[in-house]
């Protein structure tokens, strides 16, 4: 995805009807400016309209599912790190 200060990536692994989400990364000009959450949002929603699951093999992309619960239905529910995406309420 092109930022203003050059391209933000997320890697990912394609296993039948799952993407593995393996490595984001933002120039670090960018950082802190919610590119990198933009180029997540972008993936799971193009995710969600192919009908795949997603499995947030990285940090950054677990961190940001488990701060927008609404995507939690992409992860499989058998996928054993899952449990570690619901917050826990107050």
């Amino acid at each position: 995805m092109a930022t203003e200060a050059g391209t933000a990536t997320l890697e990912y692994r394609r296993d039948g009807d799952t993407l593995h989400l393996t490595h984001t990364e933002v120039p670090r000009e960018d950082e802190g400016r919610g590119e990198g959450g933009r180029l997540v949002e972008h993936v799971l929603g193009w995710a969600r309209t192919e009908g795949l699951h997603v499995v947030p093999d990285c940090p950054f992309v677990s961190s940001w599912i488990r701060r927008h619960p609404e995507h939690l239905d992409l992860v499989p529910e058998d996928w054993p790190g899952r449990e570690r995406l619901v917050r826990e309420k107050p």
